[in-house]
């Protein structure tokens, strides 16, 4: 990723909101106040709590009154950038609008655009919100650099599971401090179960479909059209395409694929291995099946090597997922469903769904726009690292200039918006701050404190 000096960060003032489960947004704290900048930072339950346990303020009133306190936030601390990970989640989608109304920058941090072995980190936002050029004609012109070494993070699965493990746990003991949040996802003991049985489900799968791969690199080979699910609770797809779940999504592809693809073709329906515990969509496939009469011809894995797949497929269907880039990096078809910053003429198939099977066959993305859009991803918006694996600090310390570029990005400065939130004269704005929350709340002790929550 292209990268400013971290003497940039000097003196700024830097609000770190929701970061990915695990130590990572505590290490990018150390790595900013090294470099000179001030952290502030706000936790939402005991999950946030348990990894930034001191120096964090814990905001501990509703949804509805959110946006007035992090206006007090963001005046009384003269916040310069806002940092979060999930642009999509409900408390970081008012961020993303109170920092406009502020004319401060926010940088978003997600899952990598390339997998496995970077992460992402946008000025202003991911998928839908990334100002990236959409058009093929903005990368033909840009040289063509030979590609980058990367260092492999290797596997982060088991990394990502404990820490989630934790943070679950946390979340739910930690409840009764913080009433009023919600989460994205159920915050209960009873959401440690999925992650147990992710394990179990994995050893399943792999005994159940031991003879699949064989299949579709065997028969089936170049007969298939791959759909390579994203998580049912993946904000991307409720907030960047028009589907309101995957179930929808599924359903939607699945007819399309019944009405029009060619007799001799076959549709693959791939688990996402992170919410293999979570949820199954077998009941909907086996009716779908039967009502469409598709039988043999619609098959649902889990967990396929998605290299070999995409290797073997005639196509692929997604609504967002970065699995769309990496079938363009096969060289195969690639119809996008919903908003994703590869679809583009020259890359993606740009007719309708309904299309796409018949059409598949002579299409393909252009390979030398791929390239120079591929580099220009990974300048732009990617750092070779893991948010949970070994090498959390080195990933931190990458990020840190990423995030210098970002306060020093054009359209970074303060507007004159009204300081609704100033405080009085004389008052701290520690004070303030506790006022605001306690005001949210209705009640009159206060709810928001300096010092770490202790249970």
């Amino acid at each position: 990723m292209t990268e400013a000096s971290p003497d940039a960060l000097r003196g700024k003032r830097i609000l770190l909101l929701q970061g990915p489960v695990g130590p990572f947004f505590r290490r990018l704290a150390k790595e900013l106040r090294a470099a000179g900048a001030e952290v502030h930072k706000v936790n939402f339950n005991g999950g946030d709590w348990l990894f930034y346990p001191s120096g964090a303020l814990n905001w501990r009133g509703g949804r509805r009154d959110w946006a007035d306190f992090l206006q007090s936030l963001i005046v009384q601390r003269q916040i310069d950038l806002v940092l979060l990970f999930g642009d999509c989640r409900p408390i970081h989608r008012v961020a993303r609008s109170v920092a406009q109304q502020y004319g401060i920058q926010v940088g978003a941090f997600e899952e990598g655009y390339i997998r496995p072995n970077f992460i992402t980190f946008e000025e202003s936002g991911v998928n839908g919100y990334s100002r990236l050029p959409r058009r093929a004609e903005f990368y033909r012109h840009l040289p063509c650099r030979p590609a980058t070494a990367e260092r492999d993070v290797g596997s982060t699965f088991r990394y990502a599971a404990l820490w989630s493990v934790f943070y679950y746990l946390a979340a739910a003991i930690g409840r009764p401090w913080f009433p009023h949040y919600r989460h994205h996802r159920r915050l209960a003991l009873s959401e440690l179960f999925p992650w147990l049985r992710s394990a179990w489900r994995k050893l399943f799968y792999t005994m159940r479909e031991r003879s699949i791969l064989e299949r579709l690199t065997g028969p089936l080979h170049r007969k298939f059209f791959l759909v390579p699910l994203q998580t049912s609770v993946d904000s991307q797809v409720r907030q960047h395409s028009d589907f309101r779940s995957v179930a929808q999504f599924i359903r939607h592809v699945v007819r399309s694929f019944a009405e029009r693809a060619p007799a001799d073709a076959s549709l693959v329906i791939k688990h996402h291995p992170l919410d293999r515990g979570f949820h199954d969509y077998s009941r909907l496939i086996v009716r779908l099946r039967a009502q469409l009469g598709l039988g043999a011809r619609l098959l649902y894995v889990h967990d396929q090597h998605l290299p070999t797949l995409l290797e073997s497929m005639r196509g692929a269907v997604v609504i967002n997922s970065t699995a769309g880039l990496s079938a363009l990096s096969h060289n195969a078809p690639v119809k996008v469903c919903g908003v994703a910053i590869y679809d583009m003429v020259g890359l993606t198939f740009q007719e309708p769904l309904d299309d796409f099977w018949l059409e598949a066959d002579s299409f393909r993305p252009d390979p030398d726009l791929f390239r120079r859009f591929r580099a220009h991803l990974i300048e732009r918006t990617q750092i070779n690292g893991s948010f949970y694996a070994r090498g959390i600090d080195a990933t931190a310390s990458a990020a840190l200039a990423s995030v210098a570029r970002a306060v020093h990005a054009p359209g970074t400065q303060r507007s004159a918006a009204p300081e609704r939130a100033s405080s009085a004269p004389g008052q701290s704005e520690s004070a303030t701050l506790c006022m605001y929350a306690s005001h949210a709340m209705q009640r009159g002790p206060e709810l928001l404190e300096e010092p770490a929550w202790t249970p």
